[in-house]
């Protein structure tokens, strides 16, 4: 008797703590980052509105992943992340998740213009990289600058020449025949670079519309206004965009139309598969934006160019403080609930559009393997 009075107890004082945590959720939740881009940027909140009243609305059960879709955890066991097991274990996750019929409409892209757009050759030792927006690209472009003969050294060239297309020296896969294109998929090595994807959405929202270090003026004139007029919840507001607008943006499914007015715009937080379309092309290797220190000489060496160019200095420190980060956002967002709040904004229109975000979310975190 004593036993079934102890365990409703328990029982009654597990319900009073989950209420308790949903009304703590319900006021607000406070996001505080830091993106390692800025390599030391000082910290930022991140306040985000949350809900006040969430619709009935019943939330699917989490996916259970079988064993063959399942990370290790090799990819944060420090001294191991140069070994060649590391990665191939991240190109067998990839397989799996293609070959997996349910997750089609998710895993897989046609390889388009706009992804061989994203796709930077070295015809000269036979290297394909494809572009994804806030992992450091701008470093790897360089290396690729260098290769291709138009400067000696990484020293040498101007930050104004890094992104512009015209003067790198860099083609873009998009401008050869499709013949060419297709010789060139066969035979070069190709990689492409991960980040958390939400850690990577949020880098993206802070840089192009907070901060805008580049002055590029269009996404605070043309993109945002655009976003605010379709979701914004206060249409008194006179505010900015803010993140909550964002991701009521990218929660809605039926957002293509804005993208397409948007243009090339949209990379830097479309997801990695519209991007690279890696179920469609097979790449060599896949390098994780946390643990770059040991991924770049990696990958120079499987491309065959560690003697010949070397990937710029990382700041002490910042490859730690990533894996680390990594190390907390997991612990941070394993509870759904969390993601669920932060997604369920005022002004969603549907509890379902929150929840499809949700899940891929998920799944391009599953994918990367930034999720334990």
């Amino acid at each position: 008797m004593s036993d079934n009075m102890h365990h409703q107890w328990l029982l009654l004082a597990a319900c009073f703590w989950v209420i308790f945590m949903f009304m703590v959720a319900s006021k607000f939740i406070t996001l505080t980052f830091k993106d390692p881009d800025g390599y030391g940027a000082k910290q930022e909140p991140l306040i985000l509105t949350a809900v006040t009243k969430v619709e009935e609305a019943r939330v699917p059960e989490e996916k259970h992943w079988t064993k063959e879709f399942q990370p290790t955890g090799k990819a944060f066991t420090g001294n191991l992340l140069h070994h060649p097991l590391v990665h191939m274990e991240r190109l067998e996750l990839l397989r799996n998740v293609c070959r997996d019929t349910a997750l089609r409409n998710l895993s897989h892209t046609a390889v388009s213009k706009f992804v061989l757009d994203r796709i930077f050759v070295c015809d000269k030792h036979k290297i394909l990289f494809c572009q994804t927006p806030k992992v450091g690209n701008t470093q790897w472009k360089k290396v690729l600058i260098v290769l291709n003969g138009a400067y000696s050294s990484i020293d040498e060239i101007p930050e104004s020449i890094v992104h512009d297309h015209e003067k790198n020296g860099l083609p873009r896969l998009s401008s050869f025949s499709d013949s060419e294109i297709k010789k060139r998929l066969n035979l070069y090595f190709k990689f492409f670079i991960v980040r958390d994807p939400f850690e990577r959405l949020i880098s993206a929202f802070k840089d192009k519309f907070v901060h805008n270090p580049r002055f590029e003026p269009w996404y605070r004139h043309e993109i945002a206004p655009s976003i605010i007029r379709k979701y914004r919840r206060n249409r008194m507001e006179t505010k900015g965009l803010q993140f909550e607008d964002f991701v009521r943006y990218l929660g809605d499914p039926n957002h293509r139309w804005l993208d397409v007015q948007f243009g090339d715009h949209i990379i830097h937080w479309v997801t990695y598969v519209e991007l690279c379309a890696p179920c469609e092309i097979t790449y060599s290797v896949i390098g994780h934006h946390e643990t770059l220190e040991d991924d770049a000489p990696y990958i120079l060496k499987a491309a065959g160019i560690d003697r010949l160019v070397s990937y710029p200095t990382i700041p002490p420190g910042i490859t730690v403080y990533n894996k680390t980060k990594v190390e907390r956002e997991k612990k941070q967002w394993k509870n759904k609930w969390a993601i669920v709040f932060l997604l369920l904004l005022p002004g969603t229109k549907q509890v379902e559009d929150a929840v499809k975000y949700l899940e891929r979310w998920q799944f391009h975190c599953r994918l990367t393997l930034m999720c334990a």
